[in-house]
């Protein structure tokens, strides 16, 4: 099955089903000698893991990562790095009831079309517990690009109709990991956090959005036709489970603008670097990074499983009705924000060593 690969000098490929015996990634074009820190790894992955908090889907996952190969005395040797992330709380019971019935906005029959068989347990391939192999990649982009100074921080925007209003400019985003809706805005965080609370009751879910935040990123990184950058963060984005929208820089909002007020006038600075008096661009101007802040917004579903029962039909086209049961999340958002960091983090890594093979 095609479709497992991402980028293009820095490369993922994973690996794995939710109710299989692992999941895995990986990683080809890493350059050697970086330094390799598993505890940050580790770290990242914890941020994902299911079991959390209490307003996260209680599949307890330890998602402890295991090096097989890539790394020797601390450090990456330039050849494949595989990683492998054992599955140890699957519940495939909790599926059986959906071997031949497609469940609402799910890709069980999407993926029924398209190869004949599937695997019902969670989803198999389809299920968001293969981010969590993403995430391990994403982990060893981010330690590269802290190397080259480049730094991703992504944060919980929206949730149902609450939303943070501030721009992310005016917003402390050390305070995004110091509550379980992930979002820097403490006051906005507690009704989040009620709200998601309040819909589990309900049996129901929530979506919303996402921010993400890159700096220190040097002008240069992009290809102007097809792999534009800003491209390349939207496939990235939307390959996620339950995206369902990307917008960079002014995004929509900038279609009521004339051009005259979006335009980002150049300045030099005192050290004479060249920047931008404004950045609805985004940083990111004829798909290139300008070395301005990169910022965008992915929008999130409700997610699709709820604890319901719901209409819908099995493989012959009879009708039934299927019964909400398993552990499920209540809202996306709090553990997508590492996923996006990691997506986002895959993209830069790959478009900076290509910006490394660009010049003499």
């Amino acid at each position: 099955m095609a479709g497992n690969s991402f980028g293009t000098l820095f490369r993922l490929t994973t690996f794995g089903e939710s109710h299989g015996p692992a999941i895995g990634c990986i990683i080809d074009g890493c350059p050697a000698g970086l330094v390799f820190d598993l505890d940050f790894i580790q770290q990242e992955l914890d941020r994902r893991r299911p079991g959390q908090s209490a307003i996260v889907t209680q599949r307890k996952e330890s998602d402890t990562v295991q090096v097989l190969s890539g790394v020797f005395e601390g450090k990456t040797t330039g050849t494949p790095i595989a990683l492998l992330i054992p599955n140890e709380n699957q519940r495939s019971g909790d599926y059986d009831h959906l071997a031949t019935a497609f469940r609402p906005s799910h890709a069980d029959y999407t993926w029924q079309a398209k190869h004949g068989h599937r695997d019902y347990r969670g989803g198999g391939r389809s299920s968001a517990r293969e981010t969590a192999a993403r995430v391990a990649g994403g982990a060893v982009a981010k330690l590269l690009l802290r190397q080259a100074g480049i730094s991703i921080q992504a944060y919980v925007s929206q949730v149902g109709t609450i939303t943070v209003e501030q721009p992310y400019t005016a917003l402390d985003l050390s305070q995004t990991e110091t509550n379980d809706v992930r979002c820097p805005d403490p006051e906005v965080a507690a009704k989040m956090i009620q709200l998601i609370r309040d819909t589990r009751k309900a049996g129901d879910t929530l979506g919303g959005t996402i921010t993400a935040v890159i700096q220190g990123c040097p002008p240069g990184l992009g290809e102007p036709v097809f792999d534009k950058l800003h491209a390349d963060l939207g496939k990235a984005m939307l390959s996620i489970n339950a995206a369902k929208g990307f917008e960079y820089g002014s995004g929509f909002a900038g279609t009521t603008m004339l051009g005259s007020a979006h335009n980002d006038r150049f300045e030099s600075t005192e050290s004479r670097t060249i920047r931008t008096s404004t950045n609805h661009s985004g940083g990111i101007q004829g798909g290139i990074s300008n070395g301005m802040d990169i910022y965008f917004r992915i929008a999130f579903k409700p997610i699709a499983t709820i604890m319901q029962d719901q209409k819908t039909v099995d493989a012959t086209g009879n009708p039934v009705v299927i019964k909400g049961k398993g552990r499920h999340d209540p809202c996306v958002l709090p553990r997508a924000v590492p996923i996006v960091e990691a997506m986002a983090a895959l993209v830069l890594a790959d478009h900076y060593l290509r910006w490394k093979t660009a010049q003499i």
